[in-house]
């Protein structure tokens, strides 16, 4: 979804006369969505963008990593699937308004405001204390023992969210003492002195393997996991009992896998029904889907 020249294809858009403006004349119902990098107005409205960009200029990069490491992005897409999943969520808004009101409308889904939409946490810290959140690696700036942790083998995340959890972290590695710990009595001490607390864990964790460590947090209660990789992520068994890996066809007639659609609604079959077509594959089809929409509407109603 990268938008390399927004400006280019927008005069394209006009040109061609599919623009909203040209567009909602034919048929004020419609809703026409926008996805570009900045939005439709405003100095960068001409400007385009990728996710690495997008991910620079909306501050996700300036939380992501170690404090004091080189820049990092988010190793998934998250500007790109942000924006789309904001542009889904109001076209479905929009269709159901038009249908009681017959009036379509014209939404500017950017990349910029969605990446910073997703990012609650950051800036309603900075509105709070007009400081920049800094990178934490895995840690959390309100919550403690709230990230990844060293265990004998290799790494695991456990996320202590709230006292009662806490209680459980300090039962499970036989350490009822940092109840009492001053440092570490509520969950904005155990955030502001979590390094602290981090050094007192790990010393813990160091005795035995992190799926150790996993079963007795689980058995506990306490919420953790182990850090896949997509391979065991993709292989874990709740992914198998969802249902949310199917096998589609490509134009080549190859069989492969693919991630369907994570979300279930009760009396739908979400199931992918097709593979991708080859190229300009349902091209002639859309055309005269289209063509014969567009007939229905300006022909003359009978009275």
């Amino acid at each position: 979804m990268g938008i390399g020249d927004y400006a280019a294809s927008s005069a394209i858009m006009k040109r061609l006369g599919l623009d909203y403006d040209t567009a909602a004349k034919i048929n004020p119902r419609l809703i026409y969505c926008s996805i570009s990098a900045f939005g439709q107005t405003g100095p960068r409205a001409s400007q385009g963008a990728f996710d690495v960009t997008m991910q620079a200029i909306a501050g996700i990069m300036s939380v992501t990593g170690h404090e004091g490491g080189e820049p990092v992005k988010c190793g998934v897409p998250i500007a790109d699937f942000a924006t789309g999943l904001y542009a889904a969520y109001n076209i479905s808004t929009a269709l159901l308004a038009a249908r009681e009101t017959g009036q379509g409308c014209h939404i500017d889904a950017s990349m910029l405001g969605c990446s910073l939409g997703i990012a609650a946490l950051q800036t309603s810290e900075y509105f709070a204390n007009g400081k920049a959140p800094k990178k934490l690696g895995s840690a959390h700036p309100r919550n403690a023992p709230y990230q990844a942790f060293r265990a004998q083998d290799g790494f695991f995340v456990i996320a202590a969210g709230n006292d009662r959890l806490w209680e459980m972290v300090c039962d499970v590695t036989n350490l009822p003492e940092l109840k009492s710990d001053p440092r570490f009595t509520t969950t904005t001490d155990r955030a502001k002195n979590q390094e602290a607390l981090k050094e007192l864990l790990e010393e813990k964790f160091a005795a035995d393997t992190a799926e150790t460590w996993l079963t007795r947090f689980s058995n506990a209660g306490v919420p953790s996991a182990p850090i896949n990789d997509y391979g065991a992520a993709l292989a874990d068994p709740q992914v198998d009992a969802m249902g949310w890996i199917e096998t589609i066809s490509l134009p080549s007639g190859r069989e492969i896998k693919t991630f369907g659609p994570p979300v279930a609604m009760s009396g739908q079959d979400f199931r992918i029904r097709r593979g991708p077509p080859a190229l300009n594959g349902d091209r002639d089809a859309l055309l005269h889907e289209i063509e014969t929409q567009r007939s229905q509407q300006l022909a003359p109603q009978s009275s």
